[in-house]
């Protein structure tokens, strides 16, 4: 999943960038709310983390632009505003959710998981498929009980394959969901960590399957949802 923070405390920002980077998501950062349609522009985000108090354009006039423009990426406001009138204004302007600072990260961790499993239409924090069960909240993944250990990288990998079993995904799809724009993440890395994690599914009746041309499926036990 990809995130754009926007953050003018330098000190936050690089901490929700660490934290979330460490979770397994993309992260770009931006200081100011000028930025944000330049950088929706040229890149597709699957959440927003929106400060209020920001330098030129401020954090609700930016949300308001989004909804304007018809953009619906969720949004999850970040401020030190804690009034009633401020929680209103922000979930009117078309926010998704509200956090006020400071706040503990494993609660903002477990706020972001749940737009990642509204985003792929999982209800539970468990992603079961086949002898893979995949723990959204404590980040491992199990195979008929045993722990498959696999790097941060391999993890988001197979995530994004288990929420689509059956269905293509491309390298694309999978750069463009985790590389930050600082990061040297490409098509040859994807292909890395696909053939790490091939080796990783020997014998648990889960395969990554290429499709040539096009990208990789997940197929369990032969069959798949297509």
């Amino acid at each position: 999943m990809r995130v754009l923070v926007i953050e003018d405390d330098t000190t936050l920002g690089h901490a929700l960038e660490e934290f979330l980077t460490d979770q397994g998501y993309a992260v770009d950062w931006l200081t100011e709310g000028d930025r944000v349609q330049g950088a929706l522009a040229a890149q597709t985000y699957d959440l927003l983390l929106l400060d209020l108090n920001l330098p030129g354009m401020g954090g609700l006039d930016v949300l308001r632009q989004l909804r304007l423009d018809g953009n619906q990426v969720p949004v999850l406001i970040l401020t030190a505003r804690d009034g009633l009138e401020d929680r209103v204004a922000g979930l009117d302007a078309g926010a998704d959710d509200y956090v006020t600072k400071p706040f503990e990260l494993p609660e903002l961790a477990a706020r972001v998981r749940v737009f990642g499993r509204r985003r792929t239409g999982q209800a539970q924090p468990l992603l079961e498929v086949g002898p893979l069960v995949f723990d959204t909240v404590g980040r491992e993944v199990r195979v008929n009980g045993e722990r498959l250990s696999l790097s941060v990288r391999e993890l988001s990998v197979l995530e994004m394959l288990l929420a689509r079993v059956g269905r293509v995904v491309t390298k694309r799809q999978i750069v463009n969901s985790l590389s930050a724009w600082d990061a040297d993440f490409s098509e040859n890395a994807v292909e890395v960590y696909v053939y790490r994690l091939r080796k990783r599914l020997e014998g648990t009746g889960a395969s990554i399957q290429t499709v040539r041309g096009f990208g990789y499926l997940l197929d369990v036990d032969g069959q798949t949802s297509e």
